[in-house]
């Protein structure tokens, strides 16, 4: 899991809307939620903090 989420980071770093990350803005939309995938099953969970800061919430199974 460590060397997906590894790999998922270094893409998000230098396009946080790469194709492959299937980077979504979560519901409700006005709380501006972003989650992006790790694999299959997982996501992290993140929010822009400013232009270019974010922070990683949560790494969680996307089907629970």
């Amino acid at each position: 899991m460590e060397k997906k989420f590894a790999k998922q980071m270094n893409l998000f770093e230098r396009n946080p809307f790469h194709s492959s990350l299937k980077t979504e803005l979560l519901e409700p939309r006005k709380m501006r939620i972003w989650s992006f995938r790790i694999d299959r099953k997982y996501r992290a969970i993140f929010i822009f903090r400013k232009k270019d800061v974010i922070e990683i919430i949560d790494v969680n199974d996307h089907y629970q």
